[in-house]
């Protein structure tokens, strides 16, 4: 039978406390709802500067929301050792540019993203019939431009590693996107799936 992490109610995505909306599901891995994504931030409560990680970086327009969360979390002025990402798909690169510029952070990502992200390449055009719902009835309309973030790009280890986050693995999980990853801790069965 499969092990499945406890939550509390308050640990479920749309449920917002009072203050800090961001969510800790385990000492040291945090996610932060944004519309319609979750980034991720793992690393233990006050762990300062270059200490910690962000796993994807939401839609457009949320790049304060996220440095907030991370200051919340992490200290003032705390920057993530990386930011790493599940695929880039216009909905967790948003802020993308803006916290590795600000943060002068390096990116790490599967190579089959790269186009996406080093500006080489657009995705190609979604399947609206593909999934059902309204998110797919929308997808036509979802931005499927590249973002380039090439200067702070880097390929995720063919080794399996997740830089700098030790204990962690990345999983190839292509289906959603043909470079996406999930990320997998085995010490807690902890599963970031993006």
């Amino acid at each position: 039978m499969a092990r499945q992490i406890p939550l509390t109610p308050e640990a479920i995505a749309g449920h917002a406390s009072e203050g800090d909306p961001t969510q800790e599901v385990a000492p040291d891995l945090a996610y932060r709802r944004l519309a319609i994504v979750n980034v991720s931030l793992v690393g233990p409560p006050g762990a300062g500067d270059r200490n910690w990680v962000l796993i994807d970086a939401g839609v457009t327009g949320t790049g304060a929301l996220i440095r907030s969360a991370a200051e919340q979390r992490f200290g003032a002025e705390a920057r993530p050792a990386a930011i790493v990402m599940t695929h880039g798909h216009f909905d967790h690169v948003g802020a993308l540019a803006d916290l590795a510029e600000r943060w002068d952070a390096p990116i790490y990502a599967h190579p089959l993203e790269r186009p996406y992200l080093d500006g080489s390449a657009s995705y190609p055009p979604p399947d609206p019939t593909v999934g059902g719902g309204m998110m797919s009835l929308l997808s036509p309309i979802f931005p499927r431009g590249p973002v380039n973030v090439a200067r702070w790009l880097h390929d995720l280890p063919e080794d399996g590693s997740v830089p700098p986050m030790p204990g962690w693995r990345w999983l190839h999980t292509p289906g959603h996107s043909a470079g996406h990853v999930s990320f997998w801790r085995e010490s807690d069965k902890a599963l970031l799936a993006g």
